[in-house]
């Protein structure tokens, strides 16, 4: 019989959903201790505080937003790859690569770096793809 465990897969699940937060705590770096009128971090309204940011502020919260956007198919990939019983080892190796890829992703956005970044976004979306059929018999 066989039992259900906690896999490198679903870790990477867990990890890439974490990766936006990552992003909003790149977004909001050292503005924690300024003053509002200093352009200091709004808690009271985070949201309208970061629409006023530019430059790599405003990247990180975009990075942030894209990798929301990408976060349902990774999971469902992960889940149906597990449902449909891929190698174990395949899958983990690739959940693996697309949490990395993804975090080249957003060191890659903040930094400004669009054409790099639109490959590795790529990339990302084609490892995330293979996940998917890669129980597919």
């Amino acid at each position: 019989m066989n039992y259900a465990h906690f896999t490198v897969a679903y870790g990477c699940i867990l990890v890439a959903a974490l990766l936006p937060l990552l992003c909003a705590g790149i977004a909001k770096f050292g503005m924690f201790g300024k003053a509002l009128h200093e352009g200091g971090y709004d808690n009271v309204n985070p949201r309208a505080w970061l629409a006023r940011q530019s430059d790599w502020r405003a990247r990180a919260n975009g990075a942030g937003a894209n990798t929301v956007e990408g976060l349902p198919f990774f999971m469902a990939a992960v889940i149906v790859a597990h449902i449909l019983q891929a190698n174990q080892t395949r899958l983990d190796i690739l959940a693996f690569v697309f949490v990395v890829l993804r975090l080249f992703y957003i060191l890659l956005y903040v930094a400004g770096m669009g054409t790099p970044r639109t490959v590795v976004w790529t990339l990302a979306l084609l490892v995330n793809t293979v996940i998917f059929f890669i129980g597919y018999r």
